[in-house]
């Protein structure tokens, strides 16, 4: 049936109220259609158009260290609201009162523990969630490069100002141990 349409089209008459396969690609490539301007080999000798002034700048904005912070700020403090509600969820001493442990907790006073909780992990996750994004797109920065190194960096610097609070040898801990996630979770990201 295809090709029974293509030769239709190639031997139409003009006038016969048929579309004419040259007078449709007029249309669509001809003169019709306004030029784009293209960067000639920009993805592997495919051309792309050139990005406008609008463009540059968002892009600009959305990889400055200060946009990255607050978008793992903010991630953070979600993801780490639901992580704490959900561990609440499934703690079975929420709600309850050390100093009378046989009175049964009533549902307002689990539904508020269980806030507390979730907003207490939500801070936690967004602190170190902007520290770590931070120190990692400064030491990229810094660095000229993008590599596994930035992250394991960063991880030391935010994991050792975390147990530095500690003391010094809580704050050696904290940066090997941070360092030693940050490498795994980078490993199995990329």
């Amino acid at each position: 049936i295809a090709l029974e349409s293509a030769g239709a089209l190639s031997t139409a008459v003009p006038g016969d109220g048929t579309l004419q396969y040259s007078l449709l690609m007029e249309h669509l490539v001809g003169d019709k259609r306004r030029p784009v301007s293209m960067i000639p080999g920009g993805l592997g000798g495919i051309p792309i158009p050139l990005k406008s002034d609008e463009q540059k700048m968002m892009e600009r904005v959305m990889e400055s260290c200060g946009f990255k912070a607050a978008l793992a700020c903010v991630g953070g403090f979600v993801l780490g609201g639901a992580f704490g509600v959900f561990t609440a969820g499934i703690d079975t001493n929420v709600g309850f009162d050390p100093k009378d442990p046989t009175r049964t907790p009533t549902a307002r006073e689990v539904l508020r523990d269980m806030g507390q909780r979730g907003m207490s992990y939500a801070k936690n996750f967004a602190i170190v969630g902007a520290m770590f994004s931070c120190t990692e797109c400064l030491v990229e920065s810094y660095r000229g490069k993008s590599d596994w190194k930035n992250s394991v960096i960063s991880g030391c610097i935010t994991g050792g100002a975390i147990g530095f609070r500690a003391g010094v040898k809580a704050g050696a801990i904290g940066c090997g141990g941070f360092a030693a996630f940050s490498a795994v979770i980078d490993y199995y990201l990329r």
